[in-house]
Protein backbone atom coordinates (compact mmCIF):
# COMPACT_ATOMS: atom_id res chain seq x y z
CA UNK A 1 0.00 0.00 0.00
CA UNK A 2 1.16 3.55 -1.02
CA UNK A 3 0.04 6.82 -0.60
CA UNK A 4 -1.48 8.62 -3.67
CA UNK A 5 -2.22 12.03 -2.86
CA UNK A 6 -2.57 14.47 0.62
CA UNK A 7 -5.06 16.62 0.03
CA UNK A 8 -5.39 19.68 2.17
CA UNK A 9 -9.02 21.25 2.79
CA UNK A 10 -9.44 25.17 3.98
CA UNK A 11 -13.34 25.72 4.79
CA UNK A 12 -15.25 27.74 7.03
CA UNK A 13 -18.41 26.39 8.05
CA UNK A 14 -19.14 29.07 10.30
CA UNK A 15 -15.01 29.19 11.30
CA UNK A 16 -12.16 28.39 9.79
CA UNK A 17 -10.49 24.70 9.47
CA UNK A 18 -7.85 22.95 7.92
CA UNK A 19 -8.32 19.26 7.14
CA UNK A 20 -5.81 17.20 5.39
CA UNK A 21 -7.02 13.51 3.39
CA UNK A 22 -4.92 11.46 2.25
CA UNK A 23 -5.22 8.98 0.21
CA UNK A 24 -3.96 5.50 -0.99
CA UNK A 25 -3.61 3.43 -3.88
CA UNK A 26 -5.94 0.83 -2.42
CA UNK A 27 -9.16 3.67 -2.25
CA UNK A 28 -8.64 3.90 2.07
CA UNK A 29 -8.57 7.50 2.90
CA UNK A 30 -7.87 8.96 6.93
CA UNK A 31 -8.44 12.05 8.21
CA UNK A 32 -6.84 14.52 10.16
CA UNK A 33 -7.13 18.46 11.33
CA UNK A 34 -4.49 20.82 11.03
CA UNK A 35 -6.60 24.01 12.19
CA UNK A 36 -4.54 26.54 13.88
CA UNK A 37 -6.83 29.47 14.89
CA UNK A 38 -5.99 32.36 13.48
CA UNK A 39 -3.05 31.18 11.32
CA UNK A 40 -4.91 27.96 9.27
CA UNK A 41 -2.92 29.18 5.74
CA UNK A 42 0.14 29.17 7.47
CA UNK A 43 -0.32 25.41 8.42
CA UNK A 44 -1.76 24.49 5.02
CA UNK A 45 0.98 26.24 2.87
CA UNK A 46 3.11 23.45 5.34
CA UNK A 47 1.43 20.69 4.23
CA UNK A 48 0.92 21.47 0.25
CA UNK A 49 4.49 22.98 -0.04
CA UNK A 50 6.98 20.76 2.61
CA UNK A 51 5.03 17.55 3.43
CA UNK A 52 2.40 16.97 1.05
CA UNK A 53 5.53 15.90 -2.04
CA UNK A 54 7.63 14.00 0.64
CA UNK A 55 4.38 11.29 1.93
CA UNK A 56 3.71 10.46 -1.95
CA UNK A 57 4.59 6.63 -2.71
CA UNK A 58 5.64 6.29 1.44
CA UNK A 59 3.67 3.53 3.47
CA UNK A 60 0.83 4.87 5.43
CA UNK A 61 1.03 1.88 7.70
CA UNK A 62 4.82 3.34 8.92
CA UNK A 63 3.36 5.93 11.49
CA UNK A 64 5.95 5.65 13.90
CA UNK A 65 8.62 6.33 10.87
CA UNK A 66 6.56 9.28 9.18
CA UNK A 67 6.05 10.97 12.32
CA UNK A 68 10.05 10.95 13.30
CA UNK A 69 10.74 11.95 9.52
CA UNK A 70 8.50 15.04 9.53
CA UNK A 71 10.05 15.82 13.04
CA UNK A 72 13.87 14.98 12.72
CA UNK A 73 13.70 15.28 9.48
CA UNK A 74 13.00 18.92 9.80
CA UNK A 75 15.97 20.70 11.04
CA UNK A 76 13.90 23.71 12.36
CA UNK A 77 12.18 21.90 14.73
CA UNK A 78 8.53 22.20 16.66
CA UNK A 79 6.31 25.62 17.01
CA UNK A 80 2.88 26.07 16.35
CA UNK A 81 2.66 25.66 12.86
CA UNK A 82 5.21 22.70 11.89
CA UNK A 83 3.83 20.51 14.68
CA UNK A 84 -0.17 21.10 14.20
CA UNK A 85 0.41 20.17 10.32
CA UNK A 86 2.51 16.62 11.97
CA UNK A 87 -0.60 16.23 13.91
CA UNK A 88 -2.66 16.04 10.74
CA UNK A 89 -0.54 13.45 8.79
CA UNK A 90 -0.39 11.47 11.78
CA UNK A 91 -4.40 11.71 13.08
CA UNK A 92 -4.87 10.88 9.20
CA UNK A 93 -2.69 7.85 9.35
CA UNK A 94 -3.92 6.64 12.69
CA UNK A 95 -7.44 6.28 10.84
CA UNK A 96 -6.60 4.62 7.96
CA UNK A 97 -4.81 2.35 10.03
CA UNK A 98 -8.04 1.71 12.27
CA UNK A 99 -9.64 1.12 8.64
CA UNK A 100 -7.45 -1.29 7.38
CA UNK A 101 -7.70 -3.42 10.63
CA UNK A 102 -11.81 -3.01 10.60
CA UNK A 103 -11.09 -1.38 14.19
CA UNK A 104 -12.07 1.85 16.05
CA UNK A 105 -9.18 3.94 17.23
CA UNK A 106 -9.42 2.99 20.82
CA UNK A 107 -9.26 -0.59 20.12
CA UNK A 108 -5.33 0.00 18.34
CA UNK A 109 -4.09 1.71 21.20
CA UNK A 110 -4.99 -0.43 23.70
CA UNK A 111 -8.90 -0.88 24.48
CA UNK A 112 -11.50 0.67 26.72
CA UNK A 113 -10.39 2.22 30.15
CA UNK A 114 -14.22 3.70 30.62
CA UNK A 115 -17.29 3.84 29.23
CA UNK A 116 -18.00 7.61 28.69
CA UNK A 117 -15.53 10.16 28.56
CA UNK A 118 -16.92 13.62 30.78
CA UNK A 119 -17.10 16.40 29.78
CA UNK A 120 -17.82 19.65 30.64
CA UNK A 121 -19.19 22.93 28.89
CA UNK A 122 -18.83 26.53 28.72
CA UNK A 123 -21.00 28.76 30.79
CA UNK A 124 -20.53 32.86 30.56
CA UNK A 125 -22.30 35.80 30.90
CA UNK A 126 -22.02 39.76 31.35
CA UNK A 127 -22.19 39.78 35.30
CA UNK A 128 -22.60 37.28 37.81
CA UNK A 129 -26.75 36.58 38.05
CA UNK A 130 -26.02 35.89 34.00
CA UNK A 131 -23.61 33.55 34.27
CA UNK A 132 -25.12 31.63 37.10
CA UNK A 133 -28.49 30.91 35.13
CA UNK A 134 -26.24 29.77 32.31
CA UNK A 135 -24.46 27.56 34.60
CA UNK A 136 -27.80 26.32 35.58
CA UNK A 137 -28.82 25.56 31.85
CA UNK A 138 -26.17 23.36 31.42
CA UNK A 139 -27.08 21.37 34.42
CA UNK A 140 -30.24 21.31 33.34
CA UNK A 141 -29.00 19.61 29.86
CA UNK A 142 -26.86 16.89 31.90
CA UNK A 143 -23.13 18.15 32.07
CA UNK A 144 -21.32 17.18 35.32
CA UNK A 145 -19.31 19.67 34.87
CA UNK A 146 -18.77 23.24 33.41
CA UNK A 147 -16.59 26.23 33.35
CA UNK A 148 -17.61 29.65 34.38
CA UNK A 149 -16.51 33.00 33.40
CA UNK A 150 -18.40 36.42 33.89
CA UNK A 151 -17.81 39.93 32.92
CA UNK A 152 -16.13 41.88 34.64
CA UNK A 153 -17.67 44.98 36.18
CA UNK A 154 -15.57 48.40 34.11
CA UNK A 155 -14.15 46.67 31.61
CA UNK A 156 -15.92 46.58 28.51
CA UNK A 157 -14.94 42.83 27.55
CA UNK A 158 -13.85 40.11 29.45
CA UNK A 159 -11.98 36.62 27.87
CA UNK A 160 -14.97 33.89 27.55
CA UNK A 161 -18.09 35.82 27.12
CA UNK A 162 -20.40 36.45 24.65
CA UNK A 163 -23.68 37.11 22.95
CA UNK A 164 -23.38 33.65 21.70
CA UNK A 165 -23.50 31.12 24.67
CA UNK A 166 -23.22 27.84 22.65
CA UNK A 167 -20.46 28.44 20.09
CA UNK A 168 -18.31 30.80 21.30
CA UNK A 169 -15.74 32.00 18.61
CA UNK A 170 -13.11 34.84 19.52
CA UNK A 171 -11.53 34.84 16.07
CA UNK A 172 -14.39 37.37 15.03
CA UNK A 173 -12.43 40.36 13.15
CA UNK A 174 -10.95 40.68 9.80
CA UNK A 175 -8.21 42.63 11.59
CA UNK A 176 -7.67 42.18 15.68
CA UNK A 177 -10.09 43.97 18.07
CA UNK A 178 -8.27 45.05 20.92
CA UNK A 179 -9.77 44.50 24.48
CA UNK A 180 -8.92 45.88 27.80
CA UNK A 181 -7.92 44.32 30.87
CA UNK A 182 -7.06 45.10 34.66
CA UNK A 183 -5.61 41.86 36.76
CA UNK A 184 -6.89 44.22 39.64
CA UNK A 185 -10.83 43.86 39.34
CA UNK A 186 -10.67 40.40 37.79
CA UNK A 187 -9.39 39.16 41.53
CA UNK A 188 -11.58 40.84 43.11
CA UNK A 189 -14.76 39.64 41.04
CA UNK A 190 -13.96 36.08 40.16
CA UNK A 191 -14.05 34.55 44.03
CA UNK A 192 -17.78 36.88 44.36
CA UNK A 193 -19.15 34.27 41.20
CA UNK A 194 -18.02 31.10 42.68
CA UNK A 195 -19.10 31.94 46.32
CA UNK A 196 -22.30 33.03 44.43
CA UNK A 197 -22.28 29.38 42.32
CA UNK A 198 -21.96 27.34 45.31
CA UNK A 199 -24.49 28.96 47.29
CA UNK A 200 -27.02 28.51 44.47
CA UNK A 201 -25.79 25.02 43.25
CA UNK A 202 -23.46 23.46 46.28
CA UNK A 203 -21.09 21.30 45.83
CA UNK A 204 -22.42 18.09 43.35
CA UNK A 205 -21.50 19.67 40.18
CA UNK A 206 -17.71 20.22 39.33
CA UNK A 207 -16.59 23.97 38.72
CA UNK A 208 -13.87 24.95 36.63
CA UNK A 209 -12.38 28.25 35.21
CA UNK A 210 -9.65 30.02 33.17
CA UNK A 211 -7.59 32.60 33.61
CA UNK A 212 -6.09 32.47 30.49
CA UNK A 213 -2.47 33.54 31.05
CA UNK A 214 -3.65 36.84 32.46
CA UNK A 215 -1.22 36.13 35.93
CA UNK A 216 1.81 36.76 37.75
CA UNK A 217 2.61 33.65 39.74
CA UNK A 218 2.18 35.13 42.80
CA UNK A 219 -1.54 36.91 41.58
CA UNK A 220 -2.07 33.41 40.67
CA UNK A 221 -1.46 31.93 43.88
CA UNK A 222 -3.78 34.49 45.74
CA UNK A 223 -6.56 33.62 43.15
CA UNK A 224 -6.05 29.73 44.04
CA UNK A 225 -6.10 30.56 47.79
CA UNK A 226 -9.00 32.42 47.30
CA UNK A 227 -11.10 30.26 45.51
CA UNK A 228 -10.05 27.17 47.96
CA UNK A 229 -13.36 27.01 49.62
CA UNK A 230 -15.41 26.46 46.31
CA UNK A 231 -13.18 23.27 45.34
CA UNK A 232 -12.67 23.96 41.88
CA UNK A 233 -12.12 21.33 39.78
CA UNK A 234 -9.25 23.26 38.35
CA UNK A 235 -7.93 26.75 38.06
CA UNK A 236 -6.67 26.62 34.29
CA UNK A 237 -3.94 28.79 32.35
CA UNK A 238 -3.18 31.06 35.04
CA UNK A 239 0.44 31.95 33.27
CA UNK A 240 2.38 32.11 30.55
CA UNK A 241 4.03 28.98 31.02
CA UNK A 242 7.39 29.29 28.44
CA UNK A 243 8.86 29.73 32.07
CA UNK A 244 7.79 26.18 33.41
CA UNK A 245 9.51 26.94 36.82
CA UNK A 246 6.89 29.58 37.46
CA UNK A 247 4.43 26.84 38.78
CA UNK A 248 6.67 26.35 41.69
CA UNK A 249 5.57 29.74 43.27
CA UNK A 250 2.25 29.20 42.59
CA UNK A 251 2.09 25.54 43.99
CA UNK A 252 3.63 26.77 47.36
CA UNK A 253 -0.02 29.32 47.65
CA UNK A 254 -2.35 27.29 46.69
CA UNK A 255 -4.21 23.79 47.00
CA UNK A 256 -6.47 24.23 43.95
CA UNK A 257 -5.67 21.79 41.21
CA UNK A 258 -4.03 23.60 38.38
CA UNK A 259 -4.02 22.68 34.11
CA UNK A 260 -2.42 24.16 31.49
CA UNK A 261 -1.28 23.54 28.38
CA UNK A 262 -3.10 23.96 25.49
CA UNK A 263 -0.76 26.29 23.34
CA UNK A 264 2.29 23.52 23.91
CA UNK A 265 3.46 21.99 20.98
CA UNK A 266 6.05 19.28 23.02
CA UNK A 267 6.66 16.91 25.79
CA UNK A 268 9.98 19.62 26.40
CA UNK A 269 6.99 21.85 27.01
CA UNK A 270 5.89 20.42 30.05
CA UNK A 271 8.40 18.69 31.16
CA UNK A 272 9.09 20.61 34.21
CA UNK A 273 5.44 20.85 34.90
CA UNK A 274 4.98 17.05 34.97
CA UNK A 275 7.83 15.63 36.63
CA UNK A 276 8.02 18.33 39.90
CA UNK A 277 4.09 17.31 39.99
CA UNK A 278 3.49 21.39 39.38
CA UNK A 279 -0.07 20.57 38.16
CA UNK A 280 -2.70 18.53 37.98
CA UNK A 281 -3.79 18.10 34.37
CA UNK A 282 -2.18 18.69 30.79
CA UNK A 283 -4.01 19.70 28.26
CA UNK A 284 -1.75 19.11 25.31
CA UNK A 285 -4.55 18.65 22.67
CA UNK A 286 -3.96 16.38 19.60
CA UNK A 287 -3.74 19.01 16.86
CA UNK A 288 -1.41 21.34 18.06
CA UNK A 289 1.26 18.67 20.27
CA UNK A 290 2.00 16.52 17.02
CA UNK A 291 -0.98 14.23 16.68
CA UNK A 292 -2.02 11.10 19.13
CA UNK A 293 1.64 9.82 18.51
CA UNK A 294 3.06 12.18 20.46
CA UNK A 295 0.57 12.94 22.81
CA UNK A 296 0.56 9.18 24.35
CA UNK A 297 4.41 10.14 25.13
CA UNK A 298 3.10 13.13 26.88
CA UNK A 299 -0.07 11.45 28.94
CA UNK A 300 2.92 8.22 29.53
CA UNK A 301 5.02 10.86 31.24
CA UNK A 302 2.28 12.20 33.00
CA UNK A 303 1.01 8.93 34.74
CA UNK A 304 3.67 8.52 36.68
CA UNK A 305 3.28 11.75 38.58
CA UNK A 306 -0.34 11.48 39.04
CA UNK A 307 -1.15 13.99 36.27
CA UNK A 308 -4.10 14.01 34.19
CA UNK A 309 -4.95 14.29 31.24
CA UNK A 310 -7.68 17.05 30.15
CA UNK A 311 -7.48 17.89 26.49
CA UNK A 312 -8.11 21.59 25.06
CA UNK A 313 -11.50 21.04 22.86
CA UNK A 314 -13.14 24.47 21.65
CA UNK A 315 -14.46 24.95 18.30
CA UNK A 316 -10.89 25.69 17.40
CA UNK A 317 -10.12 22.12 16.43
CA UNK A 318 -12.26 20.64 13.91
CA UNK A 319 -14.69 17.64 14.88
CA UNK A 320 -11.80 15.51 13.63
CA UNK A 321 -9.40 16.53 16.19
CA UNK A 322 -12.75 15.30 18.96
CA UNK A 323 -13.16 12.27 17.47
CA UNK A 324 -10.00 11.36 17.94
CA UNK A 325 -9.34 12.93 21.34
CA UNK A 326 -12.23 10.94 22.75
CA UNK A 327 -11.15 7.68 21.14
CA UNK A 328 -7.66 8.37 23.09
CA UNK A 329 -9.82 9.65 26.34
CA UNK A 330 -11.31 6.67 26.23
CA UNK A 331 -8.11 4.09 26.37
CA UNK A 332 -5.80 6.62 28.47
CA UNK A 333 -5.32 5.21 31.95
CA UNK A 334 -4.53 8.58 33.50
CA UNK A 335 -8.04 10.90 31.89
CA UNK A 336 -9.45 13.24 34.09
CA UNK A 337 -11.65 15.58 31.90
CA UNK A 338 -12.47 16.66 28.51
CA UNK A 339 -13.46 19.84 27.28
CA UNK A 340 -16.20 20.06 25.08
CA UNK A 341 -17.22 23.63 23.23
CA UNK A 342 -20.06 22.42 20.74
CA UNK A 343 -19.81 22.94 16.65
CA UNK A 344 -22.32 24.79 14.97
CA UNK A 345 -24.75 22.51 13.05
CA UNK A 346 -22.91 23.45 9.84
CA UNK A 347 -19.52 22.11 11.43
CA UNK A 348 -21.48 18.62 11.88
CA UNK A 349 -22.93 18.92 8.63
CA UNK A 350 -19.48 18.91 6.85
CA UNK A 351 -17.99 17.01 9.32
CA UNK A 352 -20.01 13.81 9.89
CA UNK A 353 -19.24 12.00 13.49
CA UNK A 354 -20.02 9.15 15.70
CA UNK A 355 -19.33 10.57 18.77
CA UNK A 356 -22.72 11.93 20.83
CA UNK A 357 -23.25 13.12 24.61
CA UNK A 358 -25.26 11.39 27.27
CA UNK A 359 -25.50 12.52 30.48
CA UNK A 360 -22.66 14.49 30.78
CA UNK A 361 -20.41 12.21 29.18
CA UNK A 362 -19.37 11.83 24.98
CA UNK A 363 -19.10 8.33 24.14
CA UNK A 364 -17.86 7.40 20.77
CA UNK A 365 -19.21 4.79 18.18
CA UNK A 366 -17.23 1.75 17.31
CA UNK A 367 -16.91 3.54 13.20
CA UNK A 368 -12.94 1.91 11.84
CA UNK A 369 -10.99 4.61 12.94
CA UNK A 370 -11.54 8.09 14.42
CA UNK A 371 -15.51 8.34 13.33
CA UNK A 372 -15.28 11.24 11.82
CA UNK A 373 -15.07 12.27 7.53
CA UNK A 374 -15.64 15.50 5.86
CA UNK A 375 -18.39 16.18 3.46
CA UNK A 376 -15.60 17.54 0.63
CA UNK A 377 -18.62 19.01 -1.59
CA UNK A 378 -20.42 20.82 1.38
CA UNK A 379 -16.95 22.44 2.34
CA UNK A 380 -16.10 23.84 -0.73
CA UNK A 381 -19.29 25.91 0.05
CA UNK A 382 -17.50 27.32 2.46
CA UNK A 383 -14.79 29.26 1.64
CA UNK A 384 -11.81 30.51 3.90
CA UNK A 385 -12.46 33.82 5.31
CA UNK A 386 -9.71 35.69 7.10
CA UNK A 387 -10.17 35.71 11.32
CA UNK A 388 -7.79 37.14 13.81
CA UNK A 389 -7.88 36.26 17.60
CA UNK A 390 -8.08 39.77 19.91
CA UNK A 391 -5.27 41.63 21.19
CA UNK A 392 -5.13 42.39 24.89
CA UNK A 393 -4.24 46.06 26.49
CA UNK A 394 -4.18 46.87 30.01
CA UNK A 395 -5.83 50.52 30.60
CA UNK A 396 -2.86 52.36 30.61
CA UNK A 397 -2.25 51.15 26.87
CA UNK A 398 0.51 48.36 27.13
CA UNK A 399 -0.16 45.28 25.34
CA UNK A 400 -1.08 42.38 27.24
CA UNK A 401 -1.17 38.19 27.09
CA UNK A 402 -4.78 37.68 25.35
Amino acid sequence: MKILDVKVIVCCPGRNFVTVKIVTDEGVYGIGDATLNGRELAVASYLEDHIAPCLIGRDPQQIEDIWQYLYRGCYWRRGAVTMSAIAAIDVALWDIKGKLANMPLYQLLGGRSREGVMVYGHANGADIAETVEEVGRYIDMGYKAVRAQCGIPGLPSTYGVSGDKMYYEPANADLPEENIWSTEKYLNHVPQLFNTLRDRYGFDVHLLHDCHHRLTPIEAGRLGKDLEPYRLFWLEDTVPAELQERFRLIRQHTTTPLAVGEVFNSIYDCNTLITEQLIDYIRSTIVHAGGISHVRRIAALAEIYNVRTGFHGATDLSPVTMGAALHFDTWVPNFGIQEYMRHTEATDDVFPSDYYFKNGYLHVGDTPGHGVDIDESLAAKYPYQRAYLPVNRLQDGTLFNW
